[in-house]
């Protein structure tokens, strides 16, 4: 929208598109299941939450600081 004086006069573009997201006449690919999708990446299921474990903080200062933090943010437009 252009600001003319007062009011907003509303502009017309013409909008096209380069046709790359387009499907037309690609070779289409074969579709595979998840379970081919994963067997294609050589992917193994999880078998523990302590595969996903890691240290994000060096000291539990560090992790209250940053909980703190989290929670005032959080609460500081309800006051």
């Amino acid at each position: 929208m252009l600001e003319s004086g007062n009011r907003f006069d509303l502009a017309e573009v013409p909008v096209s598109t380069s046709g790359a997201d387009s499907s037309a006449g690609a070779p289409a690919r074969p579709r595979l299941s998840a379970a081919e999708l994963l067997a294609a990446k050589h992917t193994r299921p999880i078998q523990s939450l302590d595969d996903f474990a890691t240290d994000i903080f060096e000291s539990d200062e560090e992790l209250e600081d940053f909980l703190a933090f989290t929670y005032a943010e959080r609460h500081r437009d309800l006051a």
